[in-house]
């Protein structure tokens, strides 16, 4: 068995590392630099979203739209264009108004690098042109499918997504909310982007509404494990092995589940999400192994 498992570990790996070289390259096409007045604000755009991350969500959006057998290169903008977003998303969670961190991805968080409010612009350009990537037709020939994909994705990073659940977090500082309150918190925050880049492959290969629920619920269990590892990696793990300055949640007074749970029962718990995400997949069969391989990595990952 752990033959096994380290074979799965090792397909995860280079699987990541194809995708990720896939929407580098697609990035680089999607934000092109330029030598004219706003050439400061497409560096800062490249600089936020090239060349660092995990890749996740991207990868997602590509072993999600392989299960449908999606053209590569559409999947690839996609994929990119979630990209875009959670630079932006994370370019203004660094401003000092928010989370005020000066490090990011191992380097100068974005505002450092340039100033903050070149951050602050890039942070919205970079999200305008994810939805724009989003609705033009080399992404897909069916206007239906990329009218679903704008509206699954704005519904994702929006109020009572990504956006909202920043509100949320901003506001929980220093107070105790309970366990079913920071779920909720984390789901919007973080959980909805992950499950949109779930579904993203199912949206775009035109699947059956069945096959596109179980790759929601995937996302959706994925992305609160992930979010419980996230939290234990800032309460455990180091500013460089991490990238980030850590430990900043306990400092800033953040609700998380570690805290609620303390961290062992929170592992327990970000294991117990990940297995069931994998349970989500049956229908794919083994040709979603390396999705069930993703759910094992997000809970034993150490940066």
């Amino acid at each position: 068995m752990a033959t096994v498992v380290a074979v799965a570990d090792s397909a995860l790996e280079q699987a990541r590392e194809d995708a990720a070289t896939a929407v580098e390259a697609a990035l680089d096409v999607l934000l092109p630099g330029s030598d004219g007045p706003d050439a400061r604000l497409d560096e800062a755009m490249r600089y936020a979203a090239l060349g660092g991350g995990k890749r996740l969500r991207a990868f997602l959006v590509m072993q999600s739209a392989a299960l449908f057998a999606v053209s590569p290169t559409c999947a690839a903008r996609v994929a990119a264009a979630v990209e875009m977003l959670h630079a932006y998303s994370l370019v203004h969670d660094d401003l000092p108004s928010m989370d005020n961190d000066d490090l990011r991805r191992g380097r100068p968080s974005t505002h450092r690098a340039f100033d903050e409010a070149t951050a602050i612009l890039a942070g919205d350009a970079l999200q305008a042109r994810a939805f724009e990537v989003l609705a033009e037709p080399d992404t897909h020939a069916d206007p239906q499918a990329r009218a679903e994909l704008v509206q699954a994705f704005a519904a994702a990073v929006g109020p009572r997504g990504m956006v909202g659940g920043q509100m949320i977090d901003m506001l929980a500082e220093g107070k105790e909310l309970t366990a079913p309150e920071v779920t909720r918190l984390q789901s919007m925050k973080t959980g909805r982007l992950i499950e949109f880049s779930a579904e993203a492959g199912a949206i775009l290969g035109r699947a059956p509404l069945p096959r596109r629920q179980a790759l929601f619920r995937y996302g959706r269990e994925l992305g609160a494990a992930f979010q419980i590892a996230d939290d234990l990696l800032d309460a455990e793990s180091s500013t460089e092995e991490m990238g980030k300055t850590a430990g900043k949640d306990a400092a800033a007074g953040k609700a998380t589940l570690v805290a609620l749970l303390g961290p062992v029962r929170a592992r327990e718990q970000a294991q117990l999400l990940a297995a069931q995400a994998a349970a989500h997949l049956e229908p794919f069969a083994e040709r979603a192994d390396l999705l069930r391989a993703l759910a094992r990595y997000v809970v034993a990952r150490r940066a």
